[in-house]
């Protein structure tokens, strides 16, 4: 399993489109580490995230893999996963923070 953190503000984020995004998710692990992504989503509630002094819009999405990333193909794989949640939510790349960790 690769972990899949998300962090999103809570009713950004349709039911309809979290189950497109844990799919994409899926399938992205699967392709670039070999195995399912096992995904955590929590939402902040309204009132909680902001942003320059307004409702933050913004989402965390962070993988942990199982072995180390070679920085070259970690840009590849965070341009990849941030036009992954864009795609999908609407979001421009200010309001997304894509992580790929490396173990510890």
């Amino acid at each position: 399993m690769t972990t899949c953190n998300c962090i999103v503000q809570a009713g950004q984020i349709s039911g309809e489109i979290q189950a497109a995004l844990r799919a994409g998710l899926d399938k992205f692990t699967q392709e670039k580490f070999g195995s399912a992504a096992e995904i955590g989503w929590v939402e902040i509630p309204p009132g909680s995230g902001y942003t320059a002094n307004k409702p933050s819009t913004s989402s965390i999405v962070s993988l942990a893999p199982g072995e180390p990333v070679e920085q070259s193909a970690r840009i590849e794989m965070l341009q990849e996963l941030c036009d992954l949640w864009a795609g999908e939510t609407g979001c421009t790349l200010d309001e997304i923070v894509g992580v790929i960790n490396d173990p510890a």
